[in-house]
């Protein structure tokens, strides 16, 4: 007997659920956190090859997908791999990305009894480096196409598939393979799943990035330190001209002075889309100090539609043992988040003109050591577009609640590679939720979201194999 559609895409759903609380999916997923890929590390390239040729692709084969791996054409820089399962030429396409690569494990700063290469579940609480960032998220998704291939024996749609394995490391090479292979990667439409929600109980949609630009501010007055007492008052402090010229590129409550950095007024589409955004980190989160920042924009829009800057590092002397000494050096590591609409290219020569004009020439602007820099540019699918309220009514479907959508996440990755070279509308359903610990020691995957994900994105595969867009 046949099932009709509606009663299947349940069946796909419940197969999903099953996957996840029978405990396949998190058997793959303890896994794939086990290889140590610190993309960071020089030592672990042979553990990035490793994730890829003996635990990714073989799992894309096993579904009837074939798979390549490029070598990255920046030396030791990780590599990225193509799956592709073309059904029939006539179908859409869909370009799915994950990234295999974490941050570094620090291992000697977890909590006791958690480390970073093995998970470990307290409550809903799943630890491990790469749970939230990203191996549990493209693990969703190709369950997901397993449930589905598993239901009806096909997708109904054409699928490929990138898994790179150098973001943390700014996907180093990863523009020049996709540009240099266009028609490999070519597709209709970009779904891929990376970064938290806004909010822990609601699913979102995000369409685009934040760009990033990382540096350092650096003075650097004289060779070696000079005894405080005999030559304090004497000579200039580096600390204290920085500290300096760091104050005057924002106001005390972080509103940036450089008009130059500042982006195009927001697009009213944009705020629109951020009206219905309640933004929320979930237990363990800092609060937010509502005052920071640009004054006139709400929450929502200084996170997803304005531009910041941070100082991430600041050290003068030795931080870890003081002496007693003018200290002849001071650095600080600096970064902007941009959106589209702002011109990125001035930003430094900008804030040159800026120092200068200020008084602080001994203040020079250099590039960040190799591992620090953070080089995306920003990128944004408009909310109208066909492709994203398509999703974002598959994934109402499933949860029986509005999609909230954002136009851009406030964070920074690979987007804009897709978007600009490959003209695909780019569309991300994060799984993860900002108390994550993402980048940080005693990173964790809420459970909660991770079971919805699977019946979301199990559901999304289905859609598009019955019905995508543009379909009659």
């Amino acid at each position: 007997m046949t099932m009709d559609k509606a009663e299947t895409r349940e069946k796909v759903i419940e197969c999903a659920l099953a996957d996840y609380d029978d405990g396949h999916y998190m058997a793959e997923l303890r896994r794939r956190v086990a290889i140590p890929t610190e993309s960071q590390n020089p030592e672990r390239l042979p553990d990035l090859y490793r994730y890829l040729n003996e635990e990714i692709g073989p799992a894309f084969e096993d579904m009837g997908y074939e798979w390549r791996v490029f070598d990255n054409p920046f030396e030791g820089q990780g590599p990225v791999l193509l799956a592709e399962r073309i059904e029939d030429p006539g179908l859409p396409t869909v370009l799915g990305y994950g990234h295999g690569d974490v941050i570094r494990g620090y291992e000697d700063q977890w909590r006791e009894g958690l480390g970073p290469w093995n998970i470990v579940q307290e409550g809903d609480r799943f630890y491990g480096r790469g749970t939230a960032d990203n191996k549990a998220q493209h693990t969703v998704h190709m369950r997901a196409l397993k449930c589905v291939l598993g239901a009806r024996d096909r997708l109904g749609f054409n699928s490929k598939f990138l898994v790179e394995t150098g973001e943390e490391n700014g996907s180093k090479g990863l523009e020049e393979i996709v540009r240099d292979n266009r028609d490999l990667f070519a597709a209709d439409a970009f779904i891929a799943s990376d970064g938290p929600r806004v909010s822990v109980e609601r699913a979102n949609l995000t369409l685009g990035n934040r760009g990033a630009m990382n540096f350092d501010l650096v003075c650097e007055l004289r060779e070696g330190g000079h005894h405080s007492g005999n030559w304090g008052g004497l000579l200039a402090n580096p600390g204290i001209i920085l500290a300096h010229a760091i104050a005057s590129i924002t106001t005390a409550k972080g509103r940036i002075q450089i008009r130059e950095w500042l982006p195009e007024p927001i697009p009213n589409s944009v705020r629109d889309a951020l009206k219905d955004v309640a933004r929320q980190g979930g237990p363990g989160a800092p609060e937010m100090d509502l005052a920071w920042g640009e004054p006139d924009l709400t929450q929502p829009e200084k996170v997803y539609a304005w531009n910041t800057f941070e100082v991430l590092a600041f050290r003068t002397g030795n931080p870890d043992n003081p002496v007693n000494a003018v200290p002849p050096k001071a650095t600080a590591h600096c970064q902007i988040r941009f959106v589209v609409g702002s011109d990125s290219d001035d930003f430094l020569p900008a804030l040159r003109r800026h120092l200068d004009a200020h008084g602080f020439q001994q203040v020079s602007i250099q590039p960040p050591p190799a591992g620090n820099a953070a080089g995306f540019k920003p990128a944004r699918t408009d909310p109208d577009h066909p492709w994203a309220r398509w999703v974002a009514a598959s994934i109402e479907r499933t949860t029986g609640e509005k999609t909230v959508v954002l136009p851009n996440s406030g964070g920074s990755i690979c987007n804009y590679i897709f978007h600009d070279h490959l003209g695909v509308p780019t569309i991300w359903i994060p799984h993860s939720y900002t108390g994550c610990c993402q980048h940080a020691p005693n990173e964790h995957i809420l459970g909660s979201i991770t079971r919805e994900a699977m019946a979301i994105t199990a559901a999304l595969y289905w859609d598009l194999g019955e019905s995508p867009p543009g379909a009659h």
